[in-house]
């Protein structure tokens, strides 16, 4: 899959995660950053609104990535999709 794929309407990535996870890790990093500079002494500053914007993106990518999940709509598609697959396999034993 091609990068700009990702950005289509049909894909099979859900966008939101994929922000909320490299907000995740921009967080991970510099934690890591600022334990391994406080073992050689070095302080690192870090402002507390920067660290608080990217707690509030990761928090919200994947808050809504979850609500969409357990939507209604999402899980209506979904049964759709299997119901449409299993069409393919032959009659309902039912």
């Amino acid at each position: 899959m091609k990068f700009f794929e990702i950005f289509k309407n049909k894909n099979d990535y859900n966008e939101k995660t994929v922000i909320g996870f490299m907000a995740f890790a921009i967080m991970a990093i510099t934690a890591i950053t600022d334990v391994v500079t406080g073992v050689y002494g070095i302080k690192l500053e870090i402002h507390e609104f920067v660290y608080q914007a990217f707690v509030m993106i990761t928090l919200g990518s994947f808050g809504i990535a979850g609500i969409e999940k357990f939507s209604e709509t999402e899980n209506t598609k979904a049964k759709a999709q299997v119901k449409e697959e299993a069409e393919d396999f032959g009659p309902d034993p039912e």
